[in-house]
């Protein structure tokens, strides 16, 4: 949608990191264009419903529909999105169209107990609302206890500080991001705690018939970035799985080839499946096609169908 005046409107969430996110791509924007970008703040469910575990709410677009549907409506140009918040399938009419620079893909540990989750006491208590991170981490460690932590990062990190948890894990990239990077007590590497698909990564959605928003924002997209979480996408895609169960992937490109790392696994950690493929970024979709189907054979589908199966319960 042309407006007279120029202007360029960007629906975003109203968190803390979600504002930072989108003021970011908005000087960006204007720099590049010169043109002016007003910023629309939207709640979504996800913001709404904060005393129910993720994955009991029904994990799809949980962060994204209302933001989805005021860009259809026509209210907002654009979007900006955490590419782990976006689900596989997106509404007709409406496309990624770039996807930025990935800042820090891993998962981040703070702690006032221990200097990194394995030196936490017996029975430590971790806070972490992702089904994936809880999965990775009981199978390192099944004695921890893990419990539902829901809110924005900073709710979220006072919760820690106050002792309500030995322990929590967030997305680095949030984290450094605000400027946190020193909350961080460790890091955990992707042989630990593989990220979330698209982790790190913002994606910037339109109409896929607003050319003059497309034309606008084209600068953004991140060559490598870009073919590694398509290749994540196609992963959770073919394990049919939404934003909040217990898969990882990460894909990393080398020159013209793509290596992808994937996980899927039991909520208790009793059972992980990680596999590896490479490809070339000619066709990342069919690295992580391959990859899930892969995984799948050797036991994927029946960790998934179970999953599925008690949060529908």
């Amino acid at each position: 949608m042309n407006r007279p005046d120029g202007v360029i409107i960007l629906g975003s969430r109203g968190s803390m990191l979600a504002l930072w996110q989108a003021e970011h791509i908005k000087a960006l924007v204007e720099e590049k264009t010169g043109r002016k970008v007003e910023i629309f703040k939207i709640k979504t469910t996800g913001d709404i419903i904060l005393d129910v575990p993720l994955a009991k709410v029904g994990g799809k677009g949980l962060f994204v529909k209302e933001i989805e549907e005021a860009l259809i409506a026509g209210k907002i140009d654009f979007a900006v999105h955490s590419m782990k918040d976006v689900p596989t399938e997106l509404p007709e009419g409406l496309e990624i169209s770039c996807i930025t620079k990935r800042e820090d893909p891993r998962d981040a540990f703070l702690s006032k107990k221990a200097a990194t989750f394995q030196e936490l006491p017996q029975g430590a208590k971790v806070g972490t609302s992702s089904l994936r991170r809880q999965t990775q981490l009981l199978a390192a460690r099944p004695d921890l206890v893990i419990d539902q932590l829901r809110g924005n990062l900073d709710s979220r990190i006072r919760k820690m500080e106050e002792g309500q948890y030995d322990a929590i894990i967030l997305a680095a990239a949030g984290l450094r991001r605000l400027g946190w990077a020193d909350k961080i007590t460790s890091l955990l590497e992707p042989e630990v705690s593989l990220p979330a698909v698209g982790q790190g990564a913002l994606g910037i959605e339109i109409r896929s018939d607003d050319d003059d928003t497309r034309a606008a924002i084209g600068f953004l997209n991140d060559r490598d970035t870009g073919f590694s979480v398509l290749a994540e996408r196609a992963f959770l895609t073919r394990l049919e799985g939404g934003c909040q169960v217990p898969i990882g992937a990460y894909a990393r490109t080398e020159g013209d080839d793509i290596l992808l790392e994937g996980l899927v696994g039991r909520p208790d950690g009793t059972e992980t499946i990680r596999g590896k493929r490479r490809g070339t970024v000619s066709d990342p979709e069919a690295v992580g096609i391959a990859l899930a189907e892969e995984m799948l054979a050797r036991g994927a589908k029946a960790i998934l169908d179970e999953v599925y199966s008690a949060s529908k319960g």
